[in-house]
């Protein structure tokens, strides 16, 4: 169990974490885009959620920790191997979240280094096609030291620091704004794509689970669907975080 003190010490770090830019990058000014991201991911992130988005001529990022695939859970059953080729395959990203979704804040140097290296390495077997090129904080968390270790293996990393990638953005730090209904209504999603517009801004949403039923990390169809509408009227490409960095140069 985590201790009060390694709490508080965590919050500080990712704090800083926030604060200090590692990697910054201006936008340039190329208009809005959008990218749905998923993390860990439940097998329905694939089954439901993919065909969604390729139904609205877009692709996903799958932040995805080696250990949980095929694995079930409290809220769901991890994605299968197969359906990873089948993103792959199809279009989409596969990224990584550390291979025993540890917070990255708890880990020294060389132990985040192993967790990306076990996690390369298992996906490496399973496709070598597969490039691990982006990666998401699990839990959200990160801390100085690791952000700035991620800049020498990763092109990004994503947390969960709601907002829209605007201006001058952080590399190693992205902003994400949660499609989970427990956490969001409609309107902010709406809210969240008119500020996109507005500054022609990087909207990056993410979610877990894509079921009538969703967890409290997750999404039904329907609110997929109704920011993949949002972004369609607002003529927003939908592209994965590789091909948004390609885009801007980074």
């Amino acid at each position: 169990m985590r201790s009060v003190w390694s709490e508080i010490k965590g919050r500080v770090s990712n704090r800083l974490a926030r604060h200090l830019a590692s990697t910054p990058l201006r936008l340039p000014d190329l208009g809005p885009m959008v990218s749905f991201t998923f993390d860990d991911a439940p097998d329905s992130a694939a089954e439901t959620g993919a065909p969604l988005l390729e139904a609205f001529g877009g692709r996903g990022t799958f932040y995805l920790a080696g250990s949980l695939v095929d694995q079930p859970s409290d809220h769901w059953l991890g994605i299968s191997r197969e359906a990873i080729l089948a993103l792959h395959h199809g279009g989409h990203e596969i990224a990584c979240h550390t291979y025993s979704h540890r917070r990255a804040g708890e880990l020294d140097e060389a132990g985040l280094a192993a967790e990306i290296e076990k996690n390369r390495d298992y996906f490496n077997r399973l496709d070598p096609s597969i490039r691990l090129e982006n990666f998401a904080y699990p839990f959200g968390f990160a801390s100085l030291p690791r952000k700035i270790q991620l800049t020498k293996t990763f092109r990004s990393s994503r947390g969960i620091q709601p907002g829209v990638n605007r201006g001058v953005i952080d590399l190693q730090f992205l902003h994400a704004i949660p499609l989970i209904e427990h956490d969001a209504t409609p309107d902010d999603i709406d809210r969240a794509f008119d500020q996109a517009v507005t500054s022609n801004g990087w909207l990056i949403f993410y979610s877990h689970d894509v079921t009538n039923r969703p967890s409290p990390f997750g999404c039904s169809p329907a609110f997929l669907r109704h920011a993949l509408e949002r972004a369609a009227r607002h003529n927003m490409p939908i592209v994965t975080v590789a091909e948004a960095l390609r885009r801007i140069g980074a």
